[in-house]
């Protein structure tokens, strides 16, 4: 068992949550019991998984898209208030970490896509007001790309689209998970990469075949629940809590 506070604040430091800008408000976002001894890990903020957490007795919940958004509206009405009755009822914490997941560089959702191919990491990727979202990695010894959908497919629990476009033996390899978007697409094609992963398709079919370029879309969801379970390990590892990794797959 550790203190809300306690963990919190490990949190807001192990992940840098101020050091990038975000829609997403990150850190702490409703504030639940003092005392945390079982903590749930879900890519979404939602009812569903709310309902769950405290079903399971959970005291927090810590998620990679949280419930509040600075471009949404923030009051305590409507959907809204009957999503965070279920945190109220149950006295459980929420917990968002948006950018800061994806981009850190040891449980980060992009660092450890790379770590499944055994590449290291070489440069940033996609800069947002300067700080980077993504990350460019090395596979010493290469892989063919074949191999690599097959590591994706199994690891993530997903079932990707392939754009084999590219060398057939990949060794650079630029990801962004979520949704890189055109932006991302069109960097990874300045950087001279092998190949891209992103988890959202995007309409670039032509375009990566004129360049030569393999694409690799391994779905939104299942390219971000990697983090969440990076960061399970960490937390486990320093404070005596139970963990829950509630996977709700969207299909997206």
């Amino acid at each position: 068992m550790v203190s809300l506070e306690k963990l919190c604040n490990f949190l807001d430091e192990y992940l840098d949550i101020n050091a990038i800008s975000d829609a997403c408000w990150n850190g702490l976002q409703y504030q639940g019991k003092s005392r945390v001894e079982k903590i749930v890990y879900c890519v979404d903020a939602g009812s569903e998984a709310f309902r769950k957490a405290s079903s399971v007795k959970g005291d927090m919940i810590i998620v990679h898209h949280g419930h509040f958004w600075k471009n949404l509206n923030p009051s305590y009405s409507g959907w809204a208030k009957k999503r965070l009755e279920i945190l109220k009822s149950g006295n459980i914490s929420l917990y968002a970490c948006h950018l800061p997941l994806d981009r850190h560089k040891e449980v980060g959702n992009n660092a450890q896509i790379l770590s499944l191919l055994g590449a290291g990491i070489i440069d940033e990727f996609i800069l947002n007001e300067g700080k980077n979202v993504g990350w460019i990695g090395e596979i010493p010894d290469g892989l063919t790309i074949k191999a690599i959908e097959k590591v994706l497919n199994k690891k993530l629990n997903t079932k990707s689209k392939l754009l084999a476009f590219g060398p057939e033996r990949v060794r650079t390899v630029a990801v962004c998970s979520g949704g890189g978007g055109y932006g991302g697409f069109y960097e990874a094609m300045a950087k001279e990469v092998d190949l891209y992963i992103t988890g959202d398709t995007t309409e670039i079919y032509y375009t990566a075949k004129d360049f030569g370029i393999n694409v690799i879309f391994a779905g939104h969801h299942c390219t971000e629940t990697i983090g969440l379970r990076a960061l399970c390990k960490v937390i486990e590892d320093r404070f005596e809590v139970e963990s829950y990794f509630l996977d709700l797959p969207t299909g997206l």
